[in-house]
Formats: C-alpha cells, sequence, structure tokens
C-alpha cells in the first residue's frame, strides 16, 4: 500500500520520524552496551549468549518502559527495574542503588559512544525537504537525550526534535502527542506521515491520531514487536527508508 502516486501530486506536507532504530540504530548502540555490562556484571555468561541479553532486554517482558512512556514510572525505575530483570534471568547479582549507578554509568558511556545513523537515514531526510516537505521527530524519550542522540548521529540539524515524552509527560501511542508534533511541525495529521519502527505504537497509533502511519521493518529488527508477525493489507510498510519516497510519491 502507498500513500501517493508518483507524477499525481505528494501525498503529505510533513514527515514525523521515530528516532531509535528509525532513524538512529540503536539496536547496535544496545549490543554494545549490554555486552560491557554482561562482561562486568555477568561474568560467568559465555559472551556467545550475548545476542540472549540483547533479546531479552528489547523485550522488556514486564513493560517497564511502556509504564514509564505512560507517566506511570519515573526513567530510574524502569532502568533499573529492566537492570534487575536482565540480572535475574542470567545470574547477576541484585542492583541496589549504589550498585545501578556503576551499572548505568558503564551502559550509558557505551551507548552513547555507540550512536549512529542508519545508513538510509541522512540521504532520505535531505531528499525529503529538497521536495519541501518539513520534517521532524517524534519520540518515547526524553527531550535532551533525544537531541543528543541526533546531534551525534549527525541529523540534528535536519531533523528537529519536536516532542518526546517529557513534552506532554506521556508518550505513544496517546493521540495527543501526534496532534502536538503536527502543530509543532505547522502540518495538518492527515497530510503528515509518522514513520516508526513499531506496528502499534508507531504506524498504527499514527494512523489512529488521523496521521499516515508507515511502519519501517527492517531485516532482522521485525521480532522486537511481539504482535508484528503479520502486518494486514491496510498497513503501509517499508523495509528501508529508501522506499519512503516512493511511498509519498515523490
Amino acid at each position: 500500500m502507498t500513500l501517493g502516486v508518483p507524477g499525481e501530486g505528494r501525498a503529505v506536507d510533513g514527515v514525523l520520524f521515530d528516532v531509535d532504530d528509525t532513524l538512529v540504530d540503536t539496536h547496535g548502540a544496545f549490543a554494545q552496551a549490554l555486552a560491557a555490562v554482561s562482561r562486568e556484571w555477568l561474568p560467568g555468561l559465555d559472551p556467545e549468549r550475548d545476542g540472549e541479553v540483547l533479546d531479552h532486554w528489547r523485550a522488556d517482558a514486564e513493560g517497564r518502559y511502556r509504564r514509564y512512556t505512560r507517566g506511570e514510572a519515573t526513567y530510574r525505575e524502569q532502568r533499573m527495574g529492566r537492570a534487575n530483570d536482565l540480572h535475574a534471568v542470567f545470574g547477576g547479582p541484585v542492583l541496589d542503588d549504589e550498585a545501578y549507578d556503576r551499572w548505568n554509568a558503564l551502559f550509558e558511556e557505551r551507548f552513547t559512544g555507540a550512536w549512529a545513523a542508519h545508513a538510509d537515514a541522512a540521504g532520505v531526510v535531505r531528499r525529503l525537504l529538497d521536495a519541501g516537505i518539513k520534517v521532524g521527530a517524534l519520540t518515547n524519550a526524553a527531550t535532551e537525550y533525544q537531541v543528543r542522540k541526533l546531534t551525534r548521529a549527525g541529523l540534528a540539524a535536519d531533523v528537529p526534535l519536536l516532542v518526546g515524552v517529557d513534552t506532554l509527560g506521556f508518550g505513544k501511542p496517546d493521540p495527543r502527542v501526534f496532534a502536538e508534533a503536527c502543530r509543532r511541525l505547522g502540518t495538518s495529521p492527515g497530510r503528515t506521515a509518522y514513520v516508526g519502527d513499531e506496528l502499534d505504537v508507531d504506524a498504527r497509533a499514527a494512523a489512529a491520531a488521523g496521521l499516515r502511519g508507515v511502519w519501517l521493518a527492517r531485516p532482522g529488527l521485525v521480532a522486537k514487536h511481539a504482535n508484528a508477525a503479520q502486518a494486514l493489507p491496510t498497513d503501509v510498510v517499508i523495509g528501508s527508508l529508501d522506499e519512503l519516497p516512493g511511498v509519498l510519491g515523490l
């Protein structure tokens, strides 16, 4: 399914992007950070199990990050809880506040040091801007943190961070965050596409809020989403950002 037909006018006036695993390779950064904390805090764990550690972290089976995005937990509470969930499964010690501070310092050092844009991000953003499309970002993480991430990835100049989870005190899939992002972008929801790597929280939530939802199902990352095994014919699905201009009729 596409949102526009080449040669018949563009389908949208603006494009809002998710940040993590859409513009920035957060999966790769998590892999490096978790490998580092595993060597330090799970010394008996075979490095060949690093993939299991990463899968466990991304799955967040207890839904701690979702509670944070709903305003039900602080960032520290969700991150410390996820670290202890990880240790419970893979044989690490229970982290009290002091131990967690050391754990998180190592995690953040490796995580932030590995932030990088996906190879398809900068070129597609520039193509949209050159076509007169307004571009911005809407994220379920804190604004300042994501601005740092976009800056390190070399995208901040072209992709302003418009709405973070701290803007309204909650995040996606609440339709109010999409409406606020469109207001700040200066486009109507019906003429705005939202592109993200989560089928439910990004593409379908955007569509429910009146935007044009686009699911970025990057090969190898689709398993992150328990409900994403089968897209519906009504879902707009791309495997790379390189496909986005065609979907928009550019």
